[in-house]
């Protein structure tokens, strides 16, 4: 099992403010104030008891929606259709999470992986079909229509500022995840907040340390200690996820490839150096950051060819490639690279 990846670099989150309302236009040309919005990819809400002071009524609303022109977000909340079709899950859930914070009768922070899609951390293999808050009150939670309330406590620093929502900070975020998801799942979003200088390991370390007797955080160690800032994707996360979960030999991550004269040429997702084998995660995300201007696919898939020989030659190391397919069988997988390390080995 990897260390624990330290940093003395504090982490950095840019908290955003809500600019003014955004106004709709009723039929009577009153203007109904949104919910505060900064970034227009997560969208606006409209509430059912706005729209009602605004001179529509419950079959208005209707033919609004099943004309296509609004999308019901939940119960009593509404958007408009061009902007729910252009968003993703994450999007969507985000969205749900505005309406959810609106129509709330207590004061809620926007918690656990509901707070993902705000900083932009992956929210791969996480169930979203329940939107997460923790009350500010400390009183019990409940779960119902689609919403989990939490109760946990909240101290200075848990909270920021997000596009007009106050969530979790990505310290807490981070650990929170751990609490509904599996293993696997949150050392991609603590992987990915490292990466992003949103939090450190310290920092993940001393609020663990008040989290420890919470329900369900017995696998929040083991997270942290597969977790690593130096994991720059999705898919090297999973990765050496398969790897540890396996019983494989652990790689070290992004290591550096020199040439005759010590001079770093390429960095690897991950090396065996004593085994004389590295692999390479090769996902799309990974070309499409590779592509330049007026450059082809084919030209980065022959550009990467050639680094991959050029680092054969400069360590005798043999080349491991595996894609997103390959993770969708971790037990293959495995084999595949067991026979490899084996083979440099022998």
């Amino acid at each position: 099992m990897a260390g624990l990846a330290t940093r003395s670099r504090p982490g950095r989150f840019s908290t955003g403010r809500g600019s003014g309302g955004v106004g709709l236009v009723s039929p009577g040309q009153v203007a109904i104030m949104m919910i505060p919005l900064t970034d227009p990819r997560r969208g606006r809400v409209m509430l059912r008891k706005q729209l009602l002071a605004a001179g529509y009524d419950d079959k208005a609303i209707a033919r609004r929606v099943k004309g296509g022109e609004w999308v019901k977000i939940r119960h009593g909340a509404y958007t408009e259709a061009a902007t729910w079709n252009a968003l993703d899950e994450a999007g969507r859930h985000a969205l749900a999470a505005r309406a959810v914070v609106a129509q709330s009768r207590t004061k809620v922070v926007v918690s656990h992986v509901s707070g993902l899609p705000f900083l932009g951390a992956p929210t791969w293999g996480i169930d979203l079909d329940l939107v997460h808050v923790t009350r500010e009150d400390g009183k019990a939670g409940r779960s119902e229509g689609g919403v989990r309330q939490h109760r946990g406590g909240i101290i200075a620093g848990d909270v920021v500022e997000c596009d007009g929502l106050r969530v979790m900070d990505a310290t807490r975020l981070a650990l929170e995840t751990t609490l509904v998801a599996n293993v696997e799942a949150g050392v991609c979003v603590v992987s990915h907040l490292l990466h992003a200088s949103m939090t450190t390991m310290e920092q993940l370390r001393a609020r663990y340390e008040l989290m420890q007797h919470w329900p369900d955080s017995l696998g929040t160690d083991l997270v942290l200690r597969l977790s690593d800032h130096r994991f720059e994707s999705v898919g090297e996360c999973r990765t050496y996820y398969l790897c540890f979960h396996e019983g494989l030999p652990m790689p070290q991550p992004q290591y550096e490839i020199r040439d005759e004269t010590g001079r770093v040429v390429a960095r690897v997702d991950f090396a065996w150096p004593e085994l004389g084998v590295f692999l390479e995660f090769d996902g799309k995300v990974k070309y499409e950051k590779l592509l330049k201007d007026g450059q082809r696919a084919s030209d980065v898939v022959w550009a990467e060819k050639r680094r991959e020989e050029m680092i054969c030659r400069l360590t005798g190391w043999r080349c491991i490639r595996i894609s997103w397919a390959d993770l969708a069988d971790p037990a293959r997988t495995a084999a595949k690279i067991r026979q490899a390390l084996a083979g440099r080995a022998a």
